[in-house]
């Protein structure tokens, strides 16, 4: 299933020219090549956009504090092993599948999205000492038609969030339709840093997503729902009891969200009781998947979230992946 991951993240750089991959926003595409993005929702990387018949690649944006840190993430399919670069003690810069199996029949799974971490030490080729690691996680997933992809990698090992990063992508065009509406349902999974305190969590729920494809004039209407949401430790046991409160993300509806090339981007938020609990951001974008009968079947999407867990500062990056 992941297997397609691999080819596409293994050209990743080779995209990054026409695909938004750079924090830069020069770039010499042509108006035949790009669309317009409003300015009130901004995607991850440059203002460089693709038309809705190319490819798209977003990574998050390296701000300087840790976050897009990530270069060069590819799966390797023969070890079933993920490598990035650009992270300081994670090992050799190879991710193996995560050894717990509380979530899942298979080890090292979210659901349908695997899990990935970096070894516990590195040895000293001269003297022999055992040099402890820095505690990082990744999270793959690519959809059944290979279509649509993504990974997030963040660490748990600093007091302040740390280094890390996501990407997500469309392998190919879409057709977007001018009439009706969407439902699309799927997953959702994502890592949880805290900022204040070294730790990582994981969490899974359901995703569910509308399109209202007629309206608004700027931009069709987008709703989306994170429901049922479950939080783990880093072992992968479920200690969702010891939260209070684990409330519905939603999307804020509006418009200006949506893009003619198909991607989508706007607010992410959840309540408690009236009052406002996380706030964040969503990216994603629409795709053909493999029914030809079928236009804007699936989506792939990232959520960036922060709320107050108890006097701390939690952040959780959850992607997800949706099809009609």
């Amino acid at each position: 299933m992941i297997t397609r991951f691999a080819i596409a993240l293994a050209i990743l750089g080779a995209l990054s020219a026409c695909n938004g991959n750079t924090s830069s926003g020069d770039d010499e595409s042509t108006d035949e090549d790009t669309v317009e993005e409003p300015d009130s929702f901004p995607l991850p990387g440059s203002r460089v956009n693709p038309t809705a018949s190319q490819s798209i690649t977003r990574m998050e944006v390296d701000d300087g504090a840790g976050n897009g840190m990530i270069v060069d993430p590819t799966y390797d399919p023969d070890t079933d092993t993920f490598y990035v670069d650009n992270l300081a003690f994670d090992g050799a810069n190879t991710y193996a599948r995560a050894d717990f199996s509380p979530l899942a029949e298979i080890t090292g799974a979210l659901g349908p999205f695997a899990v990935y971490e970096n070894a516990d030490t590195v040895t000293d080729p001269v003297n022999g000492d055992v040099i402890p690691q820095l505690q990082h996680k990744a999270i793959y997933a690519v959809s059944q038609s290979g279509q649509t992809e993504l990974a997030i990698v963040r660490t748990g090992a600093f007091v302040d969030y740390g280094f890390g990063g996501f990407v997500y992508q469309r392998n190919g065009g879409v057709t977007i339709p001018t009439t009706g509406q969407a439902s699309y349902s799927g997953s959702y999974a994502g890592l949880r840093d805290y900022q204040g305190t070294g730790k990582i969590e994981y969490s899974t729920a359901d995703a569910q997503v509308y399109i209202d494809f007629e309206d608004y004039n700027e931009g069709d209407g987008v709703r989306g729902a994170i429901t049922d949401r479950r939080i783990y430790d880093s072992n992968g046991v479920d200690i969702s009891t010891d939260y209070v409160n684990i409330p519905t993300i939603q999307f804020e509806i509006g418009p200006g969200v949506a893009r003619s090339n198909g991607e989508m981007s706007g607010t992410a938020f959840s309540m408690v009781d009236g009052a406002s609990h996380e706030t964040g951001s969503f990216y994603a974008v629409l795709s053909d998947g493999a029914d030809n009968d079928v236009t804007a079947e699936e989506i792939v999407g990232i959520i960036v979230i922060e709320g107050t867990v108890g006097d701390t500062l939690a952040r959780e990056t959850g992607g997800f992946m949706v099809t009609r």
